[in-house]
């Protein structure tokens, strides 16, 4: 069987899956690795344990004679980049956009090239400090000048992971433009800051986002940010305007057919551009979502000593507790379901905001995928608040690992896109 085979890589899970020409998926394997600390103490990706993950995942099913790869392509979490010294090899650490920004570094940022809030405009993300990738290596230049005087090149993530498997050092669209604060949007290239600090030289030649490399009889995509990723299977899909909620540790909405450029309010509120696999501006609002989800079920499970999975088969109700602001004080509730519900309530609230922030009149039809598809809380409590908008829980559960296939469809596979790419139902 012609498979493309393709690493989905998240902080938490980190996964290879396969598909096959009609991109049915065929092959799953998935692993949870540890984090290990970089020089500071602070956590972040174990790029050794990362390294061994994927080579052995990678040879495992190639020794499966039932399948044939003909590509390999990456989906990577964004705002993270890897550097490499002239030799081709790490130096520092892979560090996590958790990491603090230091205050000092931010004013003197601000003091050089002009005050925040425009340079937030041109570069269509608020600032957000280590989540701004561009401010990483900008950090290190400052802070680590030993460590910085090494770095020769400047991958993000995802064209970190193509090139181990001998792809060229190389950027793409999708990653340069997830609230790196690097690109100007304006002028639809690097922002002046980054070339008078000497960053622009860090980073490779730009490429396309279907650029592919033959190593080995295998053609090596060129990796793409996961939410940009995430969204090719619906923008292939679907003409009508539409909005993609992509729910995971963050969930994120994303406009295709909003451009608008962003304003002073929409920035404070955490809104940002992404850039297409097609170059275009996508309008986008976050919520840290899925790690709030996370954090509140432990707390609770633990609190009232039930299995973390306890919430699974609640269902939404008009219970009263709903209506009550959410306290982190757990003795304010009688049962976990109780806590659950005020939970819930008050993150659904915190959703709609975020999606009114990027919603025009044109959208009728706003898809939730990720995580949050299988949440009726979550699902119900937005068409209540949007009853004129129809809302589908898509069934496509990898749906970042099917947009890095798809990327590349034309470089791999001779058949015709298949019309029934996204299963959905109307929830």
């Amino acid at each position: 069987m012609k498979t493309i085979a393709i690493f989905d890589i998240g902080k938490t899970n980190k996964k290879l899956l396969l598909f096959n020409e009609k991109y049915e998926m065929v092959y799953q394997y998935a692993e949870t690795l540890e984090q290990t600390i970089d020089e500071d103490g602070f956590e972040c990706e174990d790029l050794n344990a990362l390294k061994n993950f994927l080579r052995s995942a990678l040879e495992k099913v190639k020794q499966n004679k039932e399948f044939e790869i003909i590509a390999l392509n990456f989906s990577g979490y964004g705002a993270s980049l890897v550097y490499l010294d002239a030799n081709g090899k790490e130096v520092g650490q892979l560090y996590s956009y958790l990491k603090p920004f230091s205050e000092e570094l931010r004013q003197k940022l601000t003091d050089t090239y002009g005050i925040e809030e425009k340079l937030s405009a041109e570069t269509a993300s608020p600032f957000l400090g280590s989540l701004n990738s561009g401010l990483q290596p900008y950090a290190l230049k400052y802070e680590k000048p030993a460590l910085y005087s090494q770095i020769s090149k400047a991958l993000h993530f995802p064209q970190y992971l193509a090139y181990l498997f001998g792809a060229e050092p190389i950027s793409e669209l999708t990653s340069i433009g997830c609230h790196t604060r690097l690109w100007n949007f304006e002028k639809n290239k690097y922002h002046d800051w980054v070339a008078q600090e000497g960053l622009s030289n860090l980073f490779p030649p730009i490429q396309t986002s279907d650029t592919v490399f033959e190593r080995n009889g295998i053609l090596i995509g060129s990796g793409l940010h996961d939410s940009s990723s995430a969204l090719i299977p619906y923008l292939k899909s679907f003409t009508e305007p539409f909005i993609l909620i992509s729910t995971g540790t963050w969930s994120i909405c994303l406009n295709p057919f909003n451009s608008s450029p962003l304003t002073e309010d929409e920035l404070k509120q955490d809104c940002l551009s992404f850039i297409s696999f097609e170059g275009h501006q996508v309008k986008a609002s976050r919520l840290f979502a899925g790690q709030m989800h996370e954090d509140a079920v432990k707390l609770i499970a633990r609190h009232f000593g039930v299995n973390k999975d306890f919430y699974k088969n609640l269902k939404p109700t008009t219970h009263d507790s709903r209506l009550e602001p959410y306290s982190a004080n757990l003795e304010h509730y009688q049962t976990s379901e109780e806590a659950y519900y005020a939970f819930m309530n008050q993150l659904v609230s915190r959703q709609i905001k975020a999606l009114e922030l990027i919603l025009t009149p044109q959208i009728k039809q706003i898809f939730i995928d990720g995580g949050f598809s299988k949440n009726p809380f979550f699902s119900q409590g937005l068409k209540m608040a949007f009853p004129e908008i129809t809302f589908y829980a898509a069934e496509l559960a990898q749906a970042s690992s099917l947009g890095a296939a798809l990327a590349i469809h034309e470089q791999w596979n001779s058949k015709p896109l298949p019309k029934d790419l996204i299963r959905f139902k109307e929830v």
